[in-house]
């Protein structure tokens, strides 16, 4: 998430009650997670496993719960409790706004688009021209829709991702302040869920289409062409390629990359990343050829056990 303007290491440090290494000066952008971070951005660390991650990411700016030596060129914010603080950064700039309207007047849609009765539009949505948002469809704040995009009844666009830390007291929530960026000819069919981004976008390209029943989890890119069906759930943070198929009940673990043109076949389970081209079946997912040998050994084995039962008691 970008600020809306530039701020300074000194601004940012008086938002949280921090003290701060670095120049007072020194520019603040924005503010990400660790996989979509960039110059510019805060990204926060709280367990010294991932300290050096954090402090090489693309991140300038690191809040991070021990004074330790900062990198050239980078700054840091010293905190007791990063996460608490980087949700507080968070909804300093971009709290959630309420609307009493069905259809915000901060929307903007475009000449041609025709919403149904019962559809809701958010604070600051921008939907394209020639699309069809069918009755019951939720479109949260700040999503970006493109050109002639057909979204059916009971999806919902932009509710918050997934992400809790466990503590003694229960679980405390990273409030979600990205959004949802849908291309241009997309369709997405009725009773799906798309999470908005935890700080960055949830993304679907050009093009693909998307059947019923289908969760998407914060801060996933889907690329262009690509065809997921009914029952799918993608964890959050997941990239995929171009012209990837997905048949129903695909199962796919949060982190991962899939490359382009993969087709994963259905109720298989995805815990690794995918190479181009490639099909893939079963749980944990492997390439479709292997998994069938596999299968049909072990169905020899079964029947040659079941003949040789058969025969001993007879």
């Amino acid at each position: 998430m970008k600020f809306p303007q530039i701020h300074t290491l000194k601004e940012i440090a008086e938002i949280i009650q921090s003290q701060y290494v670095g120049n007072e000066n020194f520019p603040v952008e924005g503010l990400n997670e660790i996989h979509v971070v960039e110059p510019g951005d805060i990204v926060f660390v709280d367990h010294p496993k991932y300290y050096d991650k954090a402090l090489q990411s693309a991140a300038t700016v690191v809040l991070i719960n021990k004074e330790v030596d900062c990198p050239e060129g980078k700054a840091l914010l010293i905190s007791d409790d990063p996460f608490r603080d980087f949700v507080k950064i968070g909804q300093h700039f971009n709290s959630f706004k309420t609307s009493n309207q069905s259809i915000s007047p901060t929307a903007q849609i475009g000449e041609g688009t025709h919403i149904q009765p019962g559809a809701f539009i958010g604070q600051n949505v921008k939907i394209g021209k020639n699309c069809l948002i069918h009755a019951n469809v939720s479109i949260g704040n700040d999503s970006v829709i493109g050109d002639n995009v057909i979204i059916h009844s009971g999806t919902v666009l932009g509710g918050d991702g997934f992400y809790y830390k466990k503590r003694e007291t229960g679980f405390d929530k990273l409030k979600s302040v990205g959004n949802v960026v849908i291309g241009n000819d997309v369709e997405i069919g009725a009773n799906c869920t798309i999470d908005r981004g935890v700080t960055a976008s949830t993304t679907i390209g050009d093009g693909s289409k998307l059947d019923n029943l289908i969760q998407i989890g914060h801060d996933t890119l889907i690329g262009k062409k690509c065809l997921i069906a009914s029952q799918v759930g993608i964890a959050g943070c997941v990239v995929i390629g171009n012209e990837v198929t997905l048949w129903g009940q695909v199962g796919i673990k949060s982190g991962i990359t899939i490359a382009d043109k993969v087709v994963v076949m259905a109720q298989s389970g995805v815990g690794h990343d995918l190479e181009e081209g490639k099909s893939y079946f079963g749980s944990p997912a492997e390439e479709a050829r292997k998994m069938y040998k596999k299968l049909a050994a072990n169905q020899i084995l079964v029947n040659d056990y079941l003949n040789r039962k058969k025969e001993g008691n007879s």
